[in-house]
C-alpha cells in the first residue's frame, strides 16, 4: 500500500496575487538543488491519523510555526514516486527567518558508519505563484493551481 503524506500551504494576499509559503528539504541529497525541488509543509500520515491534524502537526514539525485558523481543502494528488498528498490551503503569515525544523539522521557519508542529523527543512521562503510553479515540485504543482482557483488569481 503506498504511503500517504498530509500538509499545509500556508498563503497570504499581497497586491498582485496570493503568495505562498514553501520549503526546501534538508540534507545532502537535496543540497544544491533548487528548481523543482521546494515542497509544501507534508509529513506521513499515522495508520489511524486524520488528514487534517496530521497536516496541521507536519507543519508545525517541519516549520517550527503553529497553524491555526480554517482549512482550505485543496483534494489530493497521487505523486509520481506513487506517494498520495492530502493538502489543506491556510492563510496566514510566518517569517522564514523564524523557521525552526525538526530534524533525521542518517548515515554520511554513505558507507562511513557515522550517523549524521540534518534538518528536514533547510529553508522555506514566501513565493507568488509563478515564482513557487517553477520551485515547487513538480507532482505538487497542482496544489497551487487549486488554491489559485479557489482564492483568485489576484488573492481576493
Amino acid at each position: 500500500m503506498p504511503k500517504t503524506s498530509a500538509g499545509l500551504l500556508l498563503y497570504r494576499r499581497a497586491p498582485t496575487g496570493p503568495e505562498v509559503l514553501l520549503v526546501h528539504p534538508g540534507g545532502p541529497f537535496w543540497e544544491g538543488k533548487d528548481l523543482g525541488a521546494w515542497s509544501i509543509p507534508k509529513g506521513e500520515i499515522g495508520p489511524d491519523e486524520d488528514p487534517l491534524p496530521a497536516a496541521r502537526r507536519e507543519f508545525r514539525e517541519e516549520t517550527g510555526f503553529e497553524p491555526s485558523g480554517p482549512a482550505l481543502p485543496l483534494g489530493q494528488l497521487r505523486q509520481p514516486g506513487g506517494k498520495l498528498v492530502h493538502a489543506w490551503a491556510l492563510e496566514g503569515d510566518a517569517d522564514p527567518s523564524e523557521l525552526s525544523s525538526n530534524t533525521f539522521s542518517m548515515e554520511w557519508p554513505r558507507g562511513s558508519g557515522r550517523l549524521q542529523a540534518f534538518p528536514e527543512v533547510d529553508r522555506a521562503e514566501w513565493f507568488d505563484l509563478a515564482e513557487a510553479r517553477r520551485r515547487i515540485l513538480p507532482g505538487q504543482a497542482p496544489f497551487l493551481d487549486r488554491l489559485e482557483a479557489a482564492v483568485g488569481a489576484r488573492g481576493t
